[in-house]
C-alpha cells in the first residue's frame, strides 16, 4: 500500500484469500467464518481504499450469502469469485486507460502526481498508437513514489518524463496541456488521492490547465462509504528526531470535483 496503486492493492488483497482454499474446515459455516474474519482484516488494512473494500467484499459477501452444501463447493465458489473480482478490477483499469486516450493527443505535455498504474497504462497505449507525450512527474513526497513513475515512463518509447519536486508543479503547469492523475476514490463530490493532489488541482484551475482523473469506476462511490485519512510516521518526512515541534504526515488530501475538468472510468468520460 505504500508503493503500489490502489488497483494493485485490491488485486493482491483479493488473491490473498486464496490461502484459505488450502486449509481444512469441518463445515461450510467454519469456512465462512474464516473467510469473513480474513476479509475483515484485509479491509481493515486501509479503510480508505474503495477498490480494496469493494474487491474483498465482492468475494466474501457473495460466497457467504450462497448456500453451498459442502466445504469443497464453497471453496470452488470462492475461487470463482476471486477470479471474477480480479478480472473486473483489471478490466476496469484497462478500459479506463483506453478511454483516457481521448484526452492524450499527439505531441502533448501532461503533469502527473504519485504512481497510478492506470495513468501509466494510458500513456503506454498512447505511445503504441504512435503518439509522443512529455510528462512532468512530481516526486510525491514523502515516500517519493513519483520516482517509480518516472523510472517506469523512462522505459517507454515516445514518453519523455521529467521528475520535479512537488513544490515545482505550479512553475511547470503553464507548459502543460493537461494534468492527468489517478485516484484512490471519489466519494460524492470529493476526490481523495495522494496528498499534494489538491494544491496541484487548485493551481491548474488558476492557470487554466484542465485536470483529468482516470481510474476504475469501482472507485467512484455515491453513498455508504466514509473516507478515513491515514497519518503515517513523521520519520518519513524527517528521519532525525523532531525536537520542539511536531511532524504531521497525512497520506491523502481532499479535492473538490469542481476543480476537475473530467473523470474518466471504464464507463466513459464525465465532464464537470
Amino acid at each position: 500500500m505504500q508503493t503500489h496503486s490502489s488497483s494493485t492493492v485490491a488485486v493482491k488483497a483479493t488473491k490473498a484469500l486464496e490461502e484459505l482454499l488450502d486449509r481444512e474446515y469441518a463445515t461450510v459455516e467454519e469456512f465462512h467464518r474464516a473467510l469473513e474474519q480474513n476479509g475483515t482484516v484485509l479491509r481493515g488494512a486501509n479503510p480508505s481504499h474503495a477498490s480494496l473494500q469493494n474487491a474483498v467484499r465482492g468475494v466474501v459477501d457473495i460466497v457467504v450469502e450462497t448456500e453451498d452444501d459442502t466445504v469443497e463447493e464453497a471453496k470452488e465458489h470462492t475461487a470463482e469469485r476471486i477470479e471474477a473480482v480480479i478480472e473486473a478490477v483489471e478490466s476496469g483499469k484497462r478500459e479506463a486507460a483506453e478511454n483516457a486516450l481521448e484526452v492524450l493527443e499527439d505531441d502533448t505535455t501532461v503533469l502527473t502526481h504519485d504512481y497510478s498504474s492506470t495513468v501509466i497504462e494510458a500513456l503506454r497505449l498512447a505511445t503504441e498508437a504512435g503518439k509522443t507525450v512529455d510528462v512532468y512527474v512530481t516526486e510525491a513526497r514523502p515516500r517519493y513514489i513519483g520516482r517509480k513513475t518516472a523510472r517506469t515512463l523512462a522505459e517507454m518509447d515516445g514518453v519523455e518524463p521529467t521528475l520535479i519536486t512537488d513544490g515545482a508543479s505550479g512553475h511547470y503547469l503553464a507548459e502543460c496541456d493537461r494534468v492527468l492523475i489517478g485516484m484512490t476514490s471519489i466519494v460524492e463530490d470529493t476526490l481523495y488521492n495522494r496528498v499534494g493532489t489538491f494544491p496541484i488541482a487548485a493551481a491548474a484551475r488558476e492557470v487554466g490547465v484542465p485536470v483529468t482523473v482516470v481510474g476504475s469506476g469501482s472507485k467512484v462511490i455515491t453513498q455508504g462509504f466514509v473516507f478515513e485519512n491515514e497519518y503515517r510516521a513523521g520519520s518519513e518526512v524527517m528521519p532525525e528526531p523532531a525536537e520542539g515541534f511536531d511532524v504531521s504526515n497525512p497520506t491523502y488530501d481532499a479535492t473538490p470535483v469542481a476543480l476537475l475538468e473530467s473523470v474518466i472510468t471504464d464507463e466513459g468520460r464525465e465532464l464537470f
